[in-house]
C-alpha cells in the first residue's frame, strides 16, 4: 500500500509540474502572443436584442486608431432584435465604415398574431425534421407556448419561450433573418483577415437570451460549418435593470449554456437529441458583470455606455488581436496536462466561464470580484494596460486589483502595451457557474416560481419536449422534465443542472446511457 501511495504522489506531482510548466509558458514565455505567422484578424459581431445592438453601435462609433487600416481586414455586424426601436442607431452608426471592407445589417423580428404563431409551431416537427434528418418525431409533440400566451408589443418585455418561437416561426419559414444570416456568414467567409465572429447578448432580458440557443447553432454550425472561431459574451444581469427583468430567467440560462459548452454535459444532451445540439460556442465564452460599473456611476445608461465602450475597445484595437491572444491563452489552459501540446484544441469542462473586465485606469479599483464569489481562485490572470507609459506603481495598483477579484497560482501578469486611452481589459478565466456570485440566488428565486412560469422562462430544447431545470419524469435522478407528460429528457444528472452533488445512481445512468449514437426517447400514445 505504502508503494501504492508514493505512485500516486508521484503522479500528482507530475501533474502539477506540468500545469505550473504551461503557467510559466504564459507568464514568461508569452505563448499566447500572435506571431509573425498569425493574423491579421477581423471582427464580426451579431448583437441580440437591444443589448447586441448597443454593443455594435458603441464598437462603431469608437473605432480605435487604426481599425480596419490591416489589409484585407473586414467588419461584420448583424443586430436582431423583436422590433425596430432599438436598430435605428446601428443603421445610423454604419455610415461611419467603408462600405467595401464592413458588412452592416439588422433585422427587426416582427410580432407576430396568435393565429401566424400557432400555425409556424405545429409545424416545427417539419422544420426540425428538414434541418436534421435524424431529427425523433415525437408523436406526442405540441406547440411549448400555451395558446393563451401574452404576446407583448414590439416594444416590451418578452419571455424567453416566446421569443425563441417568434425567431423560429421567421428562421424556419425562410423570412428576412433567414437571408439576413447567410449574408453574414457570407462576409465572414469573405475576410482575408482570420475571422473572429462573437455573439453577445444579455443574459438578463429574453430577447437575447431567448433565441442565442437557436440563432448560435444555426450561425456556427449550419452557416459557416463550424470553422472560424465563435465565442459567446453574455452581459450578466444589472441591480439597477428594471424590475421585469428579474423573472427568474437566470437560473434556466446559465444552465442551458451549461448543457451546451461542458463537453460532458454537452454529450448528454446528445446522447439523446444527436448532434445537432453540439456547443456552438467553438471559441469559447466570456461573461461581463456590470454591477461594480453600476456602484461606480449610479446611473443605468452611464453603465451601460461604459461597459460597451470597453467591451468595444477590446475586441476591436489593435485589428483584434487582444482578442485572439487571449482566445489562445484560454485554450492552452484548457489542454489537459498529461496532453499538453500547443497543437492540441482544449475541450470545455465545467470551468467554461471566462469573466471579462474593462476599466479605464483611473477607475481600476472599481474591479471589486468583478461577479465572481470571494475567494475565487483560478489558475492564471491577465490584465492589458493601454497607456504610453506604464509606470510601477499604476502596474501595482492594477495588479492589486486583480488580486482582489481573484487570485491565481501565480501573481496577475500585467502587460503594457501601447495606447492612448489608459484602458485596462481584465481576464478572469475558468470559472464555474457556481462560481458566479449570481448563480444561487438565481436558483433560489426560480425555485419559488409556479410550473407555468418556470416554462416561460426556458428556451433550449423547448422544441423537443424538454424543460431543462426539471428533474426527468421518467428517469431516476436525470435532469430535463418532458413538459408532454411523455420521457423526453438529457442524460445529465438534475443534480449537476442545479449545481449539487449527483446520487452514486445517477451517475450511473450517465455512465452507462452517454453513447455516441442518440438514444430514441421513450414515448407514449
Amino acid at each position: 500500500m505504502a508503494a501504492e501511495h508514493d505512485h500516486e504522489h508521484d503522479h500528482e506531482h507530475d501533474h502539477g509540474d506540468t500545469a505550473m510548466a504551461r503557467i510559466e509558458a504564459l507568464r514568461s514565455e508569452g505563448v499566447h502572443r500572435a506571431g509573425d505567422h498569425e493574423g491579421p484578424f477581423s471582427l464580426h459581431v451579431l448583437g441580440l436584442g437591444a443589448t447586441g445592438a448597443d454593443l455594435i453601435t458603441s464598437i462603431m462609433r469608437n473605432q480605435p486608431e487604426g481599425f480596419l487600416s490591416e489589409p484585407g481586414t473586414r467588419f461584420s455586424a448583424l443586430a436582431v432584435d423583436i422590433g425596430d426601436e432599438d436598430l435605428a442607431q446601428v443603421r445610423d452608426a454604419a455610415a461611419a465604415l467603408p462600405a467595401e471592407q464592413s458588412h452592416v445589417a439588422t433585422v427587426a423580428l416582427p410580432v407576430p398574431t396568435h393565429a401566424d404563431l400557432s400555425y409556424a409551431l405545429n409545424r416545427y416537427r417539419e422544420f426540425l425534421k428538414m434541418e436534421y434528418p435524424r431529427y425523433y418525431w415525437n408523436p406526442n409533440y405540441e406547440p411549448w407556448l400555451p395558446a393563451d400566451v401574452e404576446i407583448a408589443p414590439s416594444d416590451g418585455h418578452y419571455s424567453r419561450a416566446v421569443a425563441k418561437a417568434i425567431y423560429g416561426a421567421e428562421y424556419y419559414q425562410g423570412r428576412e433573418i433567414a437571408g439576413a444570416l447567410d449574408d453574414f456568414a457570407a462576409s465572414v467567409m469573405a475576410s482575408e483577415a482570420t475571422p473572429l465572429v462573437v455573439v453577445a447578448f444579455s443574459m438578463a432580458g429574453g430577447v437575447g437570451s431567448g433565441i442565442v440557443v437557436e440563432i448560435a447553432r444555426h450561425l456556427s454550425s449550419i452557416k459557416l460549418g463550424r470553422r472560424p472561431w465563435v465565442v459567446g459574451l453574455g452581459i450578466l444581469p444589472n441591480a439597477a435593470d428594471p424590475a421585469e427583468y428579474a423573472d427568474g430567467s437566470l437560473f434556466p440560462v446559465i444552465n442551458e449554456l451549461d448543457c451546451m459548452i461542458d463537453t460532458e454535459k454537452n454529450k448528454g444532451v446528445m446522447a439523446v437529441w444527436g448532434d445537432l445540439y453540439k456547443n456552438p460556442f467553438t471559441g469559447g465564452f466570456f461573461m461581463v458583470d456590470q454591477n461594480d460599473v453600476q456602484a461606480m456611476t449610479n446611473d443605468l445608461a452611464a453603465t451601460h455606455a461604459y461597459v460597451d465602450a470597453g467591451i468595444g475597445s477590446f475586441l476591436t484595437r489593435d485589428a483584434s488581436v487582444h482578442l485572439y491572444e487571449t482566445l489562445k491563452a484560454l485554450n492552452w489552459l484548457a489542454v489537459p496536462a498529461d496532453a499538453w501540446h500547443p497543437a492540441i484544441r482544449g475541450e470545455q469542462g465545467d470551468r467554461w466561464i471566462n469573466m471579462l473586465a474593462v476599466r479605464k485606469l483611473a477607475d481600476v479599483d472599481s474591479l471589486g470580484t468583478s461577479g465572481l464569489v470571494k475567494g475565487f481562485s483560478t489558475e492564471y490572470l491577465e490584465a492589458r494596460v493601454f497607456t504610453g507609459d506604464l509606470d510601477p506603481s499604476a502596474a501595482d495598483s492594477v495588479s492589486a486589483a486583480v488580486s482582489g477579484a481573484a487570485t491565481g497560482r501565480v501573481d496577475p501578469v500585467v502587460l503594457g502595451l501601447p495606447g492612448a486611452d489608459d484602458l485596462v481589459s481584465v481576464v478572469i478565466p475558468r470559472a464555474s457557474k457556481l462560481d458566479l456570485a449570481a448563480f444561487v440566488p438565481a436558483r433560489d428565486y426560480y425555485d419559488t416560481l409556479e410550473w407555468d412560469d418556470k416554462l416561460l422562462i426556458h428556451s433550449w430544447l423547448l422544441d423537443l419536449g424538454v424543460m431543462l431545470c426539471e428533474p426527468s419524469i421518467r428517469f431516476d435522478g436525470m435532469g430535463g422534465e418532458c413538459i408532454w407528460g411523455c420521457a423526453c429528457w438529457v442524460v445529465v444528472p438534475h443534480a449537476a443542472i442545479r449545481g449539487e452533488a449527483a446520487s452514486p445512481a445517477a451517475d450511473a445512468v450517465v455512465d452507462s446511457l452517454a453513447e455516441p449514437e442518440p438514444i430514441a426517447p421513450f414515448v407514449t400514445g
